[in-house]
């Protein structure tokens, strides 16, 4: 019952994905435009400078392309709050944190479809080559899709409209991207702005993609891999267990619904 559950919400939220094609086609242009314009811009600043500045944004556009899939995906969950799905969902004989799994996996899944789109590009262009350490790049993919996936979720279940959701979003993701190494290496960042970037789960993401695309060629990272990795896997159960606790608490779900949902 609960597999088929979930199967059914992420097949349903993955059936929309191939629906939008201007949201599969806006998910490979937004990083190819920050790699080849905004990396444009920065190198020419960098005259002198040994270090390819566009090659070094490969890890911050794919990362890019992660949060963004990610993070449109969890917007459906406060769509169906709008539109009543998600009541469907709610009053279902399952546990409430298996429909927070089921809805952090779809938004996963439709994260990695659309990187594994954009790396097929980054490597017809000769900006992901064969040297790359593959293994550790699609590990990256995968956890830094579901950490996205959570800050999405925990994003969505304290948003009660589509408005609330986009309001939230732009105090979240341009923090979220601009401290994480995306753009620049962190370790040098002054104060506060070193201390964001330090607690921001989406730099550990970034800097896994480091390891997995620059490191092989040459390149660098900031932090350790298994630290990296831990703090993935500590943020992707922290933020289902807030989410799950937010479905399931009871005054939530009233004030989402009219009708009287009993608690699971």
């Amino acid at each position: 019952m609960v597999y088929r559950a979930i199967y059914a919400v992420v097949e349903r939220d993955i059936v929309k994905l191939f629906r939008q094609k201007g949201r599969v086609l806006s998910a490979l242009v937004r990083p190819l435009i920050w790699l080849f314009v905004i990396g444009a811009g920065f190198e020419s600043l960098l005259v002198g400078n040994d270090q390819n500045y566009v090659q070094f944004l490969v890890p911050g556009v794919v990362g890019m392309a992660i949060l963004f899939g990610a993070l449109l995906g969890a917007l459906s969950t406060v769509y169906e709050k709008e539109s009543g799905v998600m009541r469907l969902l709610v009053i279902a004989p399952i546990k409430r944190r298996w429909v927070v799994f089921a809805k952090m996996a779809a938004a996963t899944v439709s994260s990695f479809f659309q990187v594994v789109l954009l790396s097929i590009i980054l490597f017809m262009i000769g900006k992901l080559s064969l040297g790359i350490n593959w293994p550790l790049f699609f590990l990256a993919v995968i956890l830094l899709s579901i950490t996205c996936s959570g800050i999405g979720m925990l994003v969505a279940v304290f948003s009660e409209t589509l408005d609330n959701f986009a309001a939230i979003m732009n105090f979240v993701i341009f923090p979220i991207f601009f401290l994480s190494g995306s753009l620049y290496p962190v370790d040098n960042l002054p104060g506060l702005l070193g201390i964001i970037a330090e607690i921001n789960p989406y730099t550990y993401g970034v800097d896994l993609l480091k390891h997995a695309i620059l490191v092989p060629l040459g390149g660098k990272a900031d932090i350790n891999i298994f630290t990296n990795i831990a703090v993935l896997v500590i943020f992707s159960i922290f933020s289902f267990i807030v989410c799950s606790w937010r479905f399931s608490n009871e005054e939530i779900a009233f004030k989402w619904f009219p009708q009287k949902i009993k608690r699971s």
